[in-house]
């Protein structure tokens, strides 16, 4: 395989005696068109168990479910080199930037989220190499099936691979609430420690740190980013080697973004409200700067101007190291994983759960005129972008609406 400092654009172009292009994925063993799989609640799937060495390329998913919260209800885990401990472990939704179980359309050179009439198609671009077999498995603990999961897991397969290939390593942290620092009476309130930052990663071994998503829940209100990250590395003290200048900055925006954008390395992409309040997230890609570290690393964020801020706090760090990692801290479990939300949200939730359990029959369905038919699909996008917004009582309205037209024909 090519020389770890080659770039995407030279892999395109060079040759390979050893190498073969295969891929993994739900396609219908019988020949038929069901190229999906159903992974029912509590059932763990292996999408992919590869043996000897390779790199996988790239990942594709798309899903249709009945839950919502699916995007925090599957952990999402990968193995490499027949390891004990997974290396990546991080809910499905926040491992493509869809926290909060919020989905943006992002268009990242590594994670890309793209649109669609029914599902959202999610792509990962990181290259993740192995040398003794790779394994990859996505846990439910929803407690409704997830009816179809299409995916594509495309890789290489080669003799050997470069020695001084990192593996790939991703991992979820989440603080609800971050612990706010008392502000003194009097004076500046200062940061001379990086003690009580919150923490996106804290990792032992050679490697190199290639970047992160950052979720905020501005339950506290204003603008909350005035928390400057702080990466220690090689176990040294204050000051560390790389301090910045306040968390925008980090995501490559201008002063107090309230509008969502998205580009190739960073982005601000979800952005709740102009005010600052609620939902936001972020990413930064490393790609041309990777932060590398010899012994060990932690990166870490202010959660407000020297900690002074209680909000809630999630986020996925990327990052490449030498075998064997230090095991993680165990996953949160399912319902603490799960966003914060308003009663009006869960109860739009709980809503169109019941529509569907209730009233969603074929009998009713086959009833139906087809500009009925049409006009549910309509208000089921309706649905969709409300609750995406934050919006549930005009999600509650539609699925009223929907109710409405299928109890016509009970």
């Amino acid at each position: 395989m090519e020389k770890t400092n080659a770039s995407f654009l030279t892999k395109m172009m060079t040759l390979h005696e050893s190498s073969k292009s295969k891929r993994v994925s739900s396609w219908d063993r019988s020949g038929g068109n069901r190229d999906a799989i159903t992974i029912q609640s509590g059932e763990k799937a292996i999408l992919a168990d590869i043996k000897g060495a390779g790199c996988i390329n790239h990942i594709y998913f798309t899903i249709s479910t009945r839950d919502r919260q699916y995007l925090r209800k599957l952990l999402l885990r990968m193995y490499w080199d027949g390891e004990n401990n997974p290396s990546v472990e991080v809910p499905f939704g926040d491992f493509f930037g869809a926290g909060h179980c919020r989905v943006r359309f992002l268009k990242s050179l590594l994670i890309c989220v793209n649109e669609g009439a029914y599902t959202v198609g999610f792509n990962c671009y990181f290259p993740m190499p192995f040398s003794e077999g790779a394994q990859i498995e996505l846990l439910n603990e929803s407690e409704l099936q997830m009816r179809s999961v299409w995916y594509h897991i495309d890789y290489e397969e080669d003799d050997k691979i470069d020695e001084n290939m990192g593996r790939f390593h991703a991992q979820w942290r989440r603080e609800n609430p971050c612990k706010a620092v008392p502000i003194p009476e009097k004076g500046e309130a200062i940061n001379l420690t990086g003690e009580d930052n919150y923490v996106i990663l804290d990792a032992e071994g050679r490697g190199n740190y290639v970047g992160c998503i950052l979720n905020v829940d501005n339950i506290v209100g204003g603008w909350y980013g005035e928390g400057d990250d702080m990466v220690f590395i090689d176990g040294e003290k204050w000051p560390p080697s790389l301090h910045g200048t306040g968390t925008e900055e980090i995501f490559g925006g201008g002063a107090c973004p309230n509008k969502e954008y998205t580009g190739p390395y960073s982005g601000f992409h979800l952005v709740s409200n102009p005010n600052w309040s609620g939902k936001n997230s972020m990413y930064r890609f490393f790609v041309n700067d990777p932060v590398r570290f010899q012994k060990s690393i932690k990166v870490t964020l202010e959660h407000g101007h020297a900690n002074d801020l209680a909000n809630d706090y999630s986020s996925v760090a990327y990052w490449y190291q030498n075998e064997p990692h230090v095991p993680f801290p165990s996953v949160l479990p399912m319902k603490e994983r799960l966003p914060r939300e308003s009663e009006d949200y869960l109860r739009a939730l709980k809503m169109e759960v019941e529509m569907y359990m209730i009233f969603w029959k074929p009998e009713n369905l086959r009833k139906m005129s087809k500009e009925e038919h049409d006009r549910i699909r309509s208000l089921q996008a309706e649905v969709d972008e409300a609750l995406n917004r934050d919006k549930p009582s005009k999600a509650i309205e539609n699925i009223e609406a929907i109710i409405g037209i299928i109890k016509k024909h009970l």
